[in-house]
């Protein structure tokens, strides 16, 4: 018999929107062993930086910025059942690690990230779309909070990045891509019943 072909769900949404909490609740409630999670931030593409000033001039909030096709090909590598070699990103050096991480094929494959809507080809992959829609304010508190915690940076520049890329591109790419959703959840990770929802669905479109 022919091995049924894995179910993609794509999770997006804005930085901070509570999306990647979102993902880790649909892994954590259906379980690890049956879904392949790809959080699309891996795909980010190495920068050739010489010093802070050439390093503030790069728009990390562009689609240009990821690595779509290696993140389409390893998506369809998974639909096919075969396990990929994912890249992991130091968010400190701006490159991609020496190391990669295996992941194998499951019976769900989950892919989380900001531009996963925006792209057509991701798009195409995915059975079941989700967009987290979170207020600006919110979203941005959440943002500082991370970036001043986990990769470094300074007050100053986190709000400088939000301002010249972070917000414009939110607004050209990311907030039109949620017309593409087949569910939008409000609030995030707080918003209990949507979640419940999500949930039941996976688990319907497995049992098929």
């Amino acid at each position: 018999m022919t091995p049924p072909i894995p179910v993609t769900l794509g999770v997006a949404g804005g930085t901070g929107s509570g999306k990647t909490t979102v993902a880790r609740h649909i892994l954590d409630a259906v379980g690890g062993r049956r879904i392949a999670f790809i959080p699309q931030d891996n795909y980010y593409r190495d920068i050739e930086w010489r010093d802070e000033a050439h390093l503030r001039g790069h728009n990390f909030d562009h689609p240009a910025a990821f690595d779509t096709e290696l993140l389409v090909d390893h998506l369809s590598a998974l639909k096919d059942g075969r396990d990929v070699d994912a890249p992991v990103y130091d968010f400190v050096k701006h490159r991609r690690k020496a190391e990669t991480l295996r992941i194998e094929a499951r019976p769900v494959i989950l892919v989380e990230g900001i531009m996963l809507l925006a792209e057509p080809a991701v798009r195409a992959l995915l059975d079941f779309k989700i967009y987290v829609d979170t207020d600006a304010d919110v979203r941005l508190a959440r943002r500082i909070r991370r970036d001043i915690r986990e990769r470094g940076r300074s007050l100053d520049d986190v709000l400088r990045q939000y301002m010249e890329t972070v917000r414009p591109m939110h607004l050209e790419f990311v907030e039109p891509s949620k017309r593409y959703a087949d569910l939008i959840i409000p609030e995030g990770a707080q918003n209990e019943v949507a979640l419940e929802a999500v949930v039941a669905r996976v688990r319907a479109m497995l049992a098929r």
